[in-house]
């Protein structure tokens, strides 16, 4: 199997493409990602990659299904907990008013304190801008306090987010599939 996904290197696409070679194909296969679901799509049509994996909590997951309806088909589909996830602040920053976060986690807690929301393309994004030290406060996996302890706080464990992913191949699942409820069936 050769997964495509969602980059970058180091996001939740990543870790659950890992996770279901790991679990649902004894660790035999490989994982590609792309910068754009679009581009994964792509590959998966010229058949450079067999899967495509989707979270469905992304924002581009209802253009894909429309988009390539009746050229991709969903075969598999299952939740999976992310990385814990956190509210992180610079250590510097008593009260910061700016946070950084990836739109599907704007409501995993009260942002009501902060006064700018600045939305970044990943929680990687986040980290790597407060790392970088371009984000007074961020949502984003909660092992980067461990890359930067002394210059890092946490604000609040938000702990691992559940979400609902989507496996797409270019063969439809058989009529007979338990994963299938048709109306006729």
């Amino acid at each position: 199997m050769h997964i495509a996904t969602l980059g970058p290197s180091g996001n939740n696409h990543e870790l659950i493409a890992k996770r279901y070679l790991r679990m649902r194909c004894s660790g035999e296969g490989s994982v590609t990602l792309f910068s754009q679901f679009e581009a994964a799509f792509q590959a998966l049509l010229e058949g450079h990659v067999s899967h495509v994996l989707q979270c469905t909590a992304h924002a581009t997951h209802s253009d894909c299904v429309g988009r390539y309806m009746h050229r991709a088909y969903p075969v598999d589909t299952f939740i999976a907990g992310s990385k814990p996830l956190a509210l992180i602040a610079q250590r510097d920053s008593v009260r910061p008013t700016q946070v950084a976060l990836q739109p599907a986690t704007r409501y995993y807690t009260d942002l009501t304190a902060y006064t700018e929301i600045i939305d970044a393309p990943t929680t990687v994004a986040v980290a790597e801008g407060l790392l970088a030290g371009r984000f007074e406060a961020g949502i984003c996996a909660e092992e980067v306090l461990g890359q930067a302890p002394e210059q890092l706080r946490l604000v609040q464990s938000l702990g691992p987010a559940l979400d609902t992913w989507v496996m797409f191949a270019t063969t439809p699942l058989a009529a007979s599939s338990p994963l299938r409820l048709d109306a006729d069936a």
